[in-house]
């Protein structure tokens, strides 16, 4: 006993693991479980006369969500980023699949992270600059002498920015999935007799889909709780609901109601994420059960032979 003991005491001083993890435990609880924490007891508290919470439990904040209005507001914005996820998916595959197939990844890939360097209010603006009434495109049209168009305060205009903002978020995953992949797939299903389009999509995008799965993550829930892009670039009709959640706090004074609303975007975050996780453990539970198959026969064949051979 002693002596066993004594190796576990020697174990623990030798992994110094749990001493390491205590700083980012401490971040990791103060930042965001304390935030998330004091977000749900204030949707539950009554609102003050003068801004602030009182420490009185109400439904009152989750009652007025119920209105028809916010409900539109929610579709809008789960439209909104659901769109420019996708596109962002449709634009970063061709990309990711590029810089991964290319001699020049290191350049490409300082090209795709060079506008995080930027400000985004910057780089929003310069896009105000080019859908504006008076803008690059408007003077495009007039030049060629067609009558300008009204690009500014859409949801298209949100849409676009969304995607310009986000997109370097999906080419990254994408492309790491890309360049770890076994091109010899491909060539195996081109010699099975697939078209270029059919191993394309039945081999590469399953492939790959962790990949997708993270790029998708990664732009859905920053543009589902976005809140300049609409603030600059959308109309009356391109309210979402990070706006909602920054007039409550800054103009209303409605704590609660703002943290109800905070509150829904943190579940369909998580929730995102959740799937993502159940997917990806899925993906690698059937990798792992065909590669035992694999091993499987592999090891069964020289048997079979065998005894093949015996039989003879």
């Amino acid at each position: 006993m002693t002596e066993n003991s004594s190796e576990t005491k020697a174990v623990k001083k030798a992994n110094p693991g749990p001493f390491y993890a205590w700083p980012m435990g401490l971040w990791f609880t103060i930042f965001f479980i304390a935030p998330i924490v004091i977000i749900i007891c204030y949707s539950f508290m009554k609102r003050d006369v003068y801004g602030g919470v009182e420490a009185k439990f109400t439904l009152k904040a989750y009652q007025q969500m119920l209105d028809p209005a916010y409900g539109r507001i929610f579709i809008r914005t789960l439209f909104i980023a659901v769109l420019s996820s996708f596109l962002c998916i449709a634009v970063a595959l061709p990309c990711g699949y590029a810089i991964a197939r290319s001699k020049r990844q290191t350049l490409f890939l300082i090209l795709v992270i060079i506008p995080f360097l930027t400000n985004s209010l910057i780089r929003i603006f310069a896009w105000m600059t080019i859908l504006g009434d008076n803008g690059l495109l408007n003077s495009f049209l007039r030049m060629l002498h067609f009558a300008p168009r009204k690009f500014m305060f859409t949801k298209g205009a949100i849409v676009l920015v969304s995607v310009y903002m986000y997109l370097p978020y999906a080419i990254l995953p994408i492309f790491t999935s890309v360049d770890r992949f076994d091109f010899s797939l491909l060539e195996a299903a081109r010699d099975l007799g697939a078209t270029k389009s059919q191993s394309m999509t039945k081999v590469l995008i399953p492939g790959i889909k962790s990949g997708i799965l993270s790029a998708l993550i990664f732009t859905f829930i920053p543009i589902f709780g976005q809140y300049t892009v609409p603030q600059m670039v959308g109309g009356k009709d391109s309210y979402m609901l990070g706006n909602i959640i920054v007039d409550q706090v800054q103009k209303a004074r409605n704590w609660p109601l703002a943290s109800a609303f905070s509150l829904v975007i943190t579940i369909v975050s998580m929730a995102s994420i959740m799937w993502m996780l159940s997917s990806s453990k899925k993906e690698a539970a059937l990798k792992k059960s065909s590669t035992k198959e694999d091993l499987a026969a592999n090891m069964n064949g020289p048997i079979i032979a065998k005894s093949l051979g015996g039989a003879k």
